[in-house]
């Protein structure tokens, strides 16, 4: 007969069984994903950069500028995948950690590299032979080299995952527990901080893009230092008339409203006229109707101290969109009042 203390003993056993089966399927996919990364990575570090610096086809500078620190990732790989092989899974990734900081400043040069290889593929006629005659390689498998460079930030993404789930089903009392725990906290910290830096970038290519459609005086700056979270055309009523298109930019801090410029205007068709910026720290919004979707649009009222806005669009689900960013942009005008700032999401 069983005995009750055994009994007692079924549900931790069953739920350790259960963390031991995960943690295996997921050391197993870190190895198996590992060795594909390296293998990637080999593949670019011999048919690009080892040829590369052999012919001479670019310059020192531009090569470091495109490839940034690929063979010293490479080079940590190498490291690290011996270890996962005899299953030595804490005091190899406890050792890749080290190497973290390589992939900080890979995502700081990533959009250097892209700017490099386009402007390299268009005006340098023998580099731009070189990458087609490589990328036509089998060992590719017809993938091109601006499909390749992105591999150590997309894998720096899947080491996130994994070494987080490794720890997480890595029993306390476990040898590696601690090297685990303290690899997922480095790994997600280093992957946050390099999820930053990409939102970063895209919102200074947000910024210079906006910055480009403003002409005029009054434009000259309006974008520096600003976070872009959304534009678009909107409906301006006015207390008498008819509605009015608008060209809206919605940043941070700020709401800009532009006039576009008649399209036969001589120098500056297809640009905008600044024609006010309303601070998001001053504004109160109310959604006066189009609360439940319809055919119908729907109507957003913004008050300012000197000024009210009514803004209409025919197009529910782009209000919608519109009263979330202006929601999100007034929020975090009031949490940096009280101190409390946070990195935007250009993804918002």
């Amino acid at each position: 007969m069983e005995s009750p203390g055994a009994a007692a003993r079924c549900p931790l056993q069953e739920q350790r069984a259960r963390w031991e089966r995960k943690r295996v399927c997921t050391a197993r996919e870190l190895l198996e994903t590992e060795r594909r990364y390296q293998e990637q990575l080999g593949l670019v570090a011999t048919y690009f950069l080892g040829i590369l610096k052999a012919k001479g086809t670019l310059g020192p500078p531009e090569r470091q500028t495109l490839f940034g620190p690929w063979e010293r990732i490479y080079a940590a790989s190498l490291e690290l995948l011996p270890y996962l092989e005899e299953g030595h899974w804490g005091p190899g990734l406890e050792g890749f950690c080290s190497h973290l900081e390589l992939y900080t400043q890979f995502a700081a040069n990533a959009e250097s590299s892209q700017t490099t290889l386009q402007a390299q593929l268009k005006k340098n006629k023998r580099f731009r032979r070189f990458v087609r005659l490589q990328e036509g390689r089998p060992e590719f498998g017809g993938l091109q080299l601006q499909d390749l460079l992105p591999l150590p930030l997309q894998r720096l993404r899947q080491y996130e995952n994994l070494v987080v789930a490794l720890a997480e089903n890595t029993v306390p009392n476990s040898p590696d527990y601690q090297q685990l725990t303290r690899a997922a906290r480095l790994v997600s910290e280093t992957a946050q901080g390099v999820h930053a830096i990409g939102q970063s970038q895209k919102n200074a290519q947000h910024l210079l893009r906006v910055q480009a459609l403003l002409s005029g005086r009054k434009a000259k700056g309006l974008t520096s230092g600003r976070w872009f979270l959304r534009q678009g055309w909107l409906l301006v009523v006015p207390p008498t008339g008819e509605p009015r298109p608008r060209m809206f930019f919605l940043f941070s801090d700020a709401l800009l409203m532009a006039k576009p410029r008649p399209p036969l205007h001589l120098l500056k068709s297809g640009t905008f006229v600044c024609r006010a910026l309303y601070p998001m720290s001053q504004c109160q919004l109310n959604r006066v109707f189009g609360h439940s979707g319809g055919a119908c649009g729907g109507l957003l009222s913004l008050s300012f101290p000197n000024e009210k806005l009514l803004l209409m669009s025919t197009d529910h689900e782009e209000l919608s969109r519109w009263y979330h960013s202006l929601t999100v942009a007034i929020r975090s005008q009031k949490r940096q009042t009280h101190g409390h700032v946070q990195p935007f999401d250009t993804a918002t």
